[in-house]
């Protein structure tokens, strides 16, 4: 038996490893510059997360991150900032059931901090204030997304059996 054999049988055959992490889509708008530079700079930040997984061979995954953020300055946007972050994941030796947290927490937290970084040097280069992004809970926004899906899914049952 090979070492990498060895390897797969103790770990029970289960893998994980990165094969890419990209950049899919990058925007940024400054609709109301220059007039936004002379206002005094006191934005309402907002960030929006969405992620996406899609399966792309037996055992790899895409798996996208996206962030929005939005600044204004009362009604006005001063900036704009999207990122579509992605990464190809090989996971190899997971039960069906062991994937979504994979995806949908542990693929996001790896991905996060390269959104995190093009979302600061955009904004930076649009002549803003940096910006500096808090860490995300990840595995949290998980947890409450499966309760959330767990909940329809009793719903639903539950009106069926009505």
């Amino acid at each position: 038996m090979s070492e990498e054999e060895k390897k797969q049988a103790v770990a029970g055959g289960k893998q994980f490893s990165i094969q890419k992490i990209y950049v899919r889509d990058i925007s940024f708008e400054t609709p109301n510059t220059p007039l936004v530079f002379q206002e005094k700079w006191e934005p309402e930040t907002n960030m929006q997360l969405g992620n996406k997984a899609t399966v792309l061979a037996e055992g790899v995954h895409e798996v996208i991150l996206s962030v929005t953020v939005t600044a204004k300055l009362g009604d006005k946007t001063a900036y704009l900032a999207e990122v579509q972050q992605c990464g190809i994941f090989n996971i190899t030796g997971y039960e069906q059931n062991e994937l979504p947290p994979i995806v949908g927490s542990l693929c996001p937290n790896i991905l996060f901090p390269f959104a995190r970084e093009a979302i600061a040097d955009l904004v930076t280069r649009g002549g803003f204030p940096q910006l500096l992004l808090s860490p995300v809970n990840f595995d949290a926004l998980f947890a409450e997304y499966a309760a959330q899906q767990q909940k329809q899914q009793n719903g639903e049952e539950g009106a069926v059996q009505h």
